[in-house]
Formats: C-alpha cells, sequence, structure tokens
C-alpha cells in the first residue's frame, strides 16, 4: 500500500514539473535561426548577440562595439578605425552588420612614461539599436576581433526642459 502511494505521489510530482515546464515553454520566444544569414566570408566569424525578451523592450537600448584586447600605455584613450555596414537579409526582412577594417588604431598624443602599462578592449565607436528580445543582432567581424555589449533601461519618468530667461 505505501509502496503505490508513494508511486502515486512521484507520478503527480513529475506531472506537475512536466507542467510547469510547459507553461515555461510556451512563455519562452524562439529565436531566429542563424543559419538563415550568410556564411562569413574567408578571414571573417558570425557573431550573434541575443537578449532575453521583456515586456519592457521598448525601455531599452543595445549598444555594440566592434575591437580587440591590447597592450596600450596608461593615459590615452584609443580607437579602431572601420566601417560597419547595415545589410538586408533578402527575403526575411531581416538586418545584420559586416565591420571591415585594416586593423588602424587612432589615439591621443599625451606623454605618459610613468603610467603602467594596461590591457584595455580598443573598440570601433558603439552602435545603438533598440533593444529586440525577439531577434538576434548578428554580426560579422574579422577573425581576431570580438563583439562586446551593454544594455541601457530607462525607467518611465519623463522629464520637461525648462525655457530659458535670457536677460535683457
Amino acid at each position: 500500500m505505501k509502496k503505490k502511494i508513494l508511486q502515486l505521489a512521484t507520478a503527480l510530482f513529475l506531472g506537475l514539473g512536466m507542467m510547469t515546464n510547459m507553461a515555461m515553454a510556451q512563455q519562452t520566444i524562439v529565436k531566429v535561426n542563424t543559419n538563415i544569414f550568410p556564411a562569413p566570408e574567408k578571414g571573417y566569424k558570425k557573431m550573434v548577440i541575443e537578449v532575453p525578451y521583456s515586456n519592457n523592450d521598448q525601455n531599452k537600448k543595445i549598444e555594440f562595439a566592434i575591437g580587440k584586447m591590447m597592450e596600450v600605455d596608461g593615459c590615452n584613450s584609443y580607437g579602431l578605425q572601420g566601417t560597419l555596414e547595415k545589410k538586408d537579409l533578402q527575403g526575411w526582412g531581416y538586418e545584420y552588420y559586416v565591420f571591415k577594417t585594416k586593423g588602424e588604431i587612432i589615439s591621443t598624443q599625451m606623454a605618459c612614461p610613468d603610467m603602467p602599462k594596461r590591457n584595455l578592449f580598443v573598440s570601433n565607436q558603439g552602435t545603438t539599436l533598440n533593444y529586440n528580445g525577439r531577434m538576434p543582432v548578428v554580426i560579422y567581424v574579422p577573425e581576431e576581433y570580438d563583439v562586446q555589449f551593454k544594455i541601457y533601461t530607462a525607467d518611465n519618468d519623463v522629464y520637461i526642459a525648462s525655457e530659458a530667461q535670457d536677460k535683457k
């Protein structure tokens, strides 16, 4: 008798667990399969940014930058030169990005002989996009580069600027 009660309880527990998983699966948004995007050209790799969907997607932005870790001096600012081209995925209505660079680095020219060297992610100027938890952001970059991204969130507060009163 105890064995049958234990089996029944186990079956009930497993059933509830499966129902919970099924409910979670219904809430999960399936993102686009990135295999529909072109294969990377020789010397390039396909990077994908996927962020979770939320009810507040409209209050968020994504900023991504392409670059690589480099050892640099301790005081100058650095940037990677290159171009980021937005392309349409024909027939799908999606966009993707291709970053081209010759690897040229720009920097300020301050003297800082006493400052130790540091490792820095030297990148292009960041690109800001609307946050969309339903779609991946696909970026093709040269093999030796990576993509870093940040997510910015705004609250629902709205502010009104004041009118400047010029003195006469």
